[in-house]
């Protein structure tokens, strides 16, 4: 594959290859390595500094870099040295909204070879292998939603700078509160047709680019694929859609929420399913039409509802997330499941016995995750229910008012949830959780010192 690589960039004029990683956020990070260089760091990678592996989402370095261990615990992690980005030939693509540009999908080691414990792509790839070795393949479908805006001020003047920037200035592409009429479609199009004629040229497998119902919303949904596929595609995704905005006078955001009067909430659905490694069949495919999904089926629902709570931190990692918590709004406030019920945290989707396409929709998640860490959340939550028949209780028929443990109002309670189970400490590892808790807690404790501005306009006067 390398081989293939390194030709296709010499017979197609590639000047520049990106090499990128998807960092503890799911942001991409790398360096852009001119293509005579390729064919060595394909064979032996490229060095690049291991602090970022210490930033939160304002990019401030949470760790104590410069000591022995870096503040990790890990020795070579200490000193803010460099660890090596790898690059998988498989993941290679020539970006078409830049001239003579590839770009290559990085795995992260330690000079001695060592897999860097911090890489959330091998967090996945571990998860795939733990569900291989109990005899199934994981597949999922994406189901996206985002908002789109024209670029009205990108706000670059030095005084606008900081820990983090602020964020630009925006118009509406079309108001909201239309949901898939071909009016609103229509005014989204020119945005849209861009994006979907770079990101087909990228190879995503792209079913449906559509309005939502919220003003400049929209959603993207793609065919489902097998293993760390779907995972590797939301990452490009994300990527390619901001840049190919920007560069067209847009802005596009993953933010679950926006600041903005009258704008509703975006969610990440994950479709999901696991296939029987021997036979190729869905697993989670009913036996009989009386049932919604097979023992299989729900018994790893039962998996995703017992460790709701915790899952939180890798569904939602962000304060603005938990925003969309509300009854009565397509968005769970409670972990339950029904059947073809958009209001449950699990929506069971089955036609009866034998469905090929029988499958469960985790509704919980916002387009902000980190992919990898979304789908190792569900394969060890799902393992852990296959492994104890963890029964998931009946379906609910009025999600929004059955009796069932409410998901975490807010990060502070999501983090409180993680710490104290018991399945993602083993899973994923102590080191690694409590990485996760230490960053998130310090994003946490940032957003608590700022004076917001509902404080401002409800104290400011009357006090």
């Amino acid at each position: 594959a390398a081989e293939r690589v390194a030709n296709e960039v010499r017979d197609k004029g590639i000047e520049v290859v990106r090499l990128s990683f998807a960092d503890q956020h799911g942001i991409l990070r790398g360096k852009s390595i001119t293509s005579s260089e390729l064919p060595a760091i394909l064979r032996n990678g490229c060095s690049i500094v291991s602090t970022l592996l210490a930033k939160d989402t304002a990019h401030r370095t949470v760790y104590p870099v410069f000591t022995p261990d870096g503040g990790f615990g890990l020795e070579e992690m200490g000193g803010a040295g460099d660890i090596i980005m790898l690059p998988d030939p498989t993941t290679f693509r020539v970006l078409p909204w830049v001239d003579a540009t590839g770009w290559l999908l990085c795995d992260l080691y330690f000079p001695s070879g060592h897999t860097v414990p911090f890489s959330t792509r091998q967090i996945a790839k571990d998860a795939l292998a733990a569900l291989s070795n109990a005899g199934y393949d994981y597949v999922s479908g994406l189901e996206v939603e985002f908002h789109a805006f024209h670029l009205k001020d990108a706000l670059l003047t030095p005084e606008h700078s900081g820990q983090p920037a602020a964020p630009p200035d925006v118009d509406l592409v079309a108001h909201g509160f239309q949901l898939l009429t071909e009016q609103r479609l229509d005014q989204h199009e020119p945005l849209l047709s861009l994006l979907r004629r770079d990101l087909t040229a990228l190879g995503l497998p792209i079913l449906s680019l559509e309005v939502e119902y919220g003003p400049s919303q929209c959603e993207i949904t793609m065919r489902h694929e097998r293993g760390l596929a779907p995972a590797d595609m939301m990452i490009l995704f994300r990527n390619a859609a901001k840049q190919i905005a920007r560069r067209n006078g847009y802005h596009v955001s993953f933010m679950c929420r926006p600041g903005l009067d009258g704008f509703f909430s975006s969610g990440w659905h994950l479709h999901q399913s696991l296939v029987r490694r021997k036979t190729g069949e869905n697993a989670f495919a009913p036996t009989s039409d009386q049932a919604v999904l097979s023992d299989v089926g729900r018994h790893f629902a039962g998996g995703l509802l017992a460790h709701a709570s915790a899952a939180s931190v890798f569904t939602m990692p962000t304060v603005n997330g938990y925003k969309r918590f509300t009854p009565y709004s397509l968005a769970p406030d409670r972990a339950n499941w029904a059947h073809d019920n958009r209001g449950a945290m699990v929506r069971a989707i089955s036609r009866g016995a034998g469905d090929p396409a029988s499958r469960i929709e985790n509704r919980v998640g916002e387009p902000a995750a980190n992919p990898y860490l979304y789908l190792a959340s569900q394969i060890y939550a799902g393992l852990d229910g296959l492994e104890n028949a963890t029964d998931p209780g009946p379906p609910a028929e009025t999600p929004y008012d059955a009796d069932a443990p409410m998901l975490p109002r807010d990060l502070a309670e999501a983090l409180e949830a993680l710490r104290a189970d018991r399945l993602y400490h083993e899973r994923l590892g102590n080191r690694f959780v409590d990485y996760i808790l230490r960053l998130k807690q310090a994003e946490l404790d940032r957003y608590r010192s700022e004076v917001t501005a509902w404080e401002h306009r409800e104290y400011f006067d009357i006090f």
